[in-house]
């Protein structure tokens, strides 16, 4: 049973997770200017009277802003139309349709940043095929032998492994830059009081998305690490 389990979560299992994780991290990555742009960001601007009237319960309609690796969508009120920039690796926010007294403090990473997860998508992709390749080589005939070579093995788990460390650190790198910049810019907003614009910055659900995503890639890649610890073993 073990046995057969084992053969599952490697064979099925792992491929299917490292495409999931794949998907997850590239809809994270073009969020929200050129996918879901209201429905995925990595940072939102809303409005909100939490920070300058916290007893309120009354609803407020005002600007808001979606911030992602590749730019920003923003649109002047919840029943306006969106406007996206243009997606670039150093974007520049379009935050004019925030009031002009509202805290400037929401800038993009450095340029470095929306480029390594680039990177590290690419190496993402060929760790997907790759991977999913040894693991049906068996069921490939005589094409599959290639992908037996301890060679191939080595090149997917090096491929699977700089992926995963460079993705992860580069979203981890934009998770502190925008964590930063949500407790500095409400910060300035509560200052403010009931002068301020009736606005709350906050980390949004792309973050959770990547942290999914990984927690799946690291599957297939500890699959892939373990199958070259049994090869090289095998040949000790």
């Amino acid at each position: 049973m073990i046995a057969g389990l084992s053969k599952a979560i490697n064979l099925y299992l792992a491929p299917l997770l490292a495409l999931t994780s794949f998907i997850l991290i590239l809809f994270s990555y073009l969020a929200p200017v050129i996918l879901f742009p209201t429905g995925v960001a990595l940072l939102t601007v809303s409005p909100s009277l939490e920070l300058t009237e916290a007893h309120s319960s009354q609803g407020v309609d005002g600007p808001s802003v979606f911030l992602g690796a590749l730019g920003s969508c923003t649109r002047p009120n919840n029943g306006a139309a969106v406007t996206c920039t243009a997606p670039t690796v150093s974007p520049h926010y379009d935050l004019s349709v925030l009031p002009a007294n509202a805290p400037d403090l929401l800038s993009a990473p450095t340029a470095t940043t929306p480029a390594f997860i680039g990177v590290s998508l690419a190496f993402t992709v060929i760790f997907f095929l790759l991977f999913t390749m040894t693991s049906f080589r068996g069921k490939m005939g005589k094409f599959g032998n290639s992908f037996d070579r301890p060679a191939v093995q080595r090149a997917t788990a090096w491929i699977g492994l700089l992926g995963f460390l460079i993705g992860i650190t580069s979203f981890l790198i934009i998770r502190m830059w925008f964590g930063k910049a949500v407790e500095d810019f409400n910060r300035d907003i509560s200052k403010e009081g009931s002068d301020a614009p009736q606005l709350i910055a906050a980390t949004s659900n792309g973050f959770i998305m990547v942290w999914v995503a990984y927690a799946f890639y690291a599957v297939p890649v500890v699959c892939s690490l373990a199958k070259l610890h049994v090869t090289a073993g095998g040949k000790a």
